[in-house]
């Protein structure tokens, strides 16, 4: 447990960082110059859910994979759930197509993107709660 519930948690805040950051760049309207549609609306039913899959990806941080600087190691992990949303969800669950390319062109850029920020912050969390 002492090692299980730090990396939710710190999964839990990157998981808040990812969206606050996905939000901000649809507000900015950045990923609609991009060619992206996504479009968050910042609310509970949106938000709720990212944190708790933040979290739950956050235990990934559990094991022993990659010890090094923060931002290798958040990077390095951010490839997992990225690989789920790029492979998994969005051709089987969501029915976007592969890499969610019906969304647009860059949208696996925005993907990477947005989960690298939440590997970074969960690994920065960690580190400093040490």
């Amino acid at each position: 447990m002492k090692k299980i519930l730090p990396c939710f948690a710190a999964g839990s805040l990157g998981g808040l960082a990812n969206s606050l950051a996905a939000w901000q760049m649809e507000e900015l309207g950045v990923t609609a110059m991009a060619g992206v549609a996504i479009a968050p609306h910042l609310s509970p039913v949106w938000l709720y859910p990212r944190i708790v899959w933040g979290g739950l990806w956050g235990l990934l941080f559990v094991l022993p994979l990659i010890n090094s600087r923060p931002l290798v190691k958040g990077a390095f992990m951010s490839l997992f759930p990225s690989a789920v949303q790029l492979f998994i969800l969005f051709p089987n669950k969501a029915h976007l197509g592969l890499g969610g390319l019906s969304l647009g062109m860059m949208t696996p850029f925005f993907v990477l993107f947005f989960n690298w920020i939440w590997g970074v912050v969960t690994a920065l969390v960690l580190r400093f709660s040490k």
